[in-house]
């Protein structure tokens, strides 16, 4: 599982031209999925995300956490997350989890989101969304489980 995790000042979703997301200060996640990926991974990574400490606290510090500062989230699927373009110039998307088994992890990792986060605001998982944002900082961090965790055995 890999989720990018950019702080912003604001950001909102789009599809067909109707906003259906935006938060204020907080988190944009977009977030993908690959082989091996299961609920503990998504309670792993939710953690991550709540407790990670990027705020910038009264000495300008990045000392807080989203928990800390009372943002908001913002989580956007995106398979692209696992794409390589190690070989040639187009890029190969193999590593990305198929439709039918991210879709439920997508879901279950809103759900757990959503405990710590009750205003958690999400995309549409698979549509041609339009996402805006204005970053704060920029401060964008790439957490991903495998390396943060290591990939449990099979």
């Amino acid at each position: 599982m890999r989720v990018v995790v950019q702080v912003v000042q604001n950001a909102s979703v789009a599809i067909e031209g109707k906003t259906i997301a935006e938060i204020g200060k907080g988190f944009l996640l977009f977030t993908g999925f690959t082989q091996g990926d299961n609920e503990e991974t998504l309670v792993k990574m939710a953690n991550k995300v709540k407790k990670i400490r990027i705020f910038l606290d009264e000495n300008g510090k990045s000392n807080l956490s989203i928990a800390d500062t009372g943002g908001n989230i913002l989580s956007v699927s995106q398979f692209t997350l696992y794409g390589s373009a190690k070989e040639g110039n187009r890029p190969s998307f193999v590593k990305s989890l198929a439709r039918e088994e991210a879709l439920p992890l997508y879901d279950k990792w809103n759900e757990i989101l959503k405990v710590d986060f009750p205003n958690l605001q999400c995309g549409e998982f698979g549509a041609d969304m339009k996402v805006s944002l204005t970053n704060d900082g920029p401060f964008t961090l790439l957490l991903d489980s495998d390396e943060l965790f290591g990939r449990a055995k099979q």
